[in-house]
């Protein structure tokens, strides 16, 4: 709101974090009426886009956060890949834990997470990922370009329902772009980066669970 009404910039902060939890209205597609209020408003326009022009600056968005950030692609440098995010195929919202991997890309926030199979929350009604053309999915795959996607109990991509609980293709549930500084993701990181907060973790985890690293890297990303 104070964007909008020209109260404040973005220009003294290094990064900015959309979050989930129906930040824009307790409503589904809340992301994209986000989106809208960004898009189609000149001074909050001409402001997002000089900050994702910025080479110094870095942006993560987390379900509605990654919907809103999907639909504002076309002021991302290099998210011409991004699919937007529509209705889950079973039709409902989705609360539940699921298993990820972290694929090599990229991103910056997770940087020398790449192997890691890992839990995460996830709670989303509209988060299948829905690319321009057929091919979308697996060429983001190829090109390095896809950083998170959903895996079964034995670590395979999970194409079926509940391993992969929105029908997105190949599993995909996060995306960066080429220079990794702006990432997106469906499930969410920020509730389970501390051990308590996972239903089961080893016993070697300590205070700290693995997802914490996501926001270490962003902080040594500002050198």
């Amino acid at each position: 709101s104070a964007l909008v009404e020209g109260d404040a910039t973005l220009d003294r902060f290094a990064g900015i974090v959309a979050c989930g939890g129906f930040s824009y209205g307790d409503v589904l597609g809340a992301g994209g009426g986000w989106a809208n209020s960004i898009r189609f408003n000149p001074r909050t326009r001409e402001v997002f886009a000089d900050f994702f022009a910025r080479k110094d600056r870095f942006a993560l968005g987390v379900c509605n956060g990654c919907q809103m950030f999907s639909h504002l692609a076309e002021l991302i440098p290099g998210a011409e890949h991004w699919p937007l995010f529509e209705k889950n195929r079973s039709e409902q919202f989705e609360g539940r834990v699921s298993m990820v991997e972290v694929l090599p890309s990229p991103s910056l926030f997770l940087s020398g997470m790449e192997g890691s199979f890992l839990p995460i929350a996830v709670a989303h009604g509209e988060g299948r990922a829905v690319f321009a053309d057929i091919d979308g999915a697996r060429v983001t795959l190829e090109e390095g370009l896809a950083c998170l996607r959903f895996v079964d109990g034995e670590g395979r991509p999970a194409t079926r329902y509940p391993e992969n609980p929105n029908g997105s293709p190949l599993g995909i549930t996060g995306l960066t772009t080429g220079d990794g500084r702006v990432t997106i993701m469906m499930p969410h990181p920020e509730r389970v980066f501390r051990s308590v907060q996972n239903s089961w973790r080893p016993d070697g985890w300590g205070e700290d669970g693995p997802w914490l690293r996501m926001f270490r890297n962003a902080r040594v990303s500002l050198g």
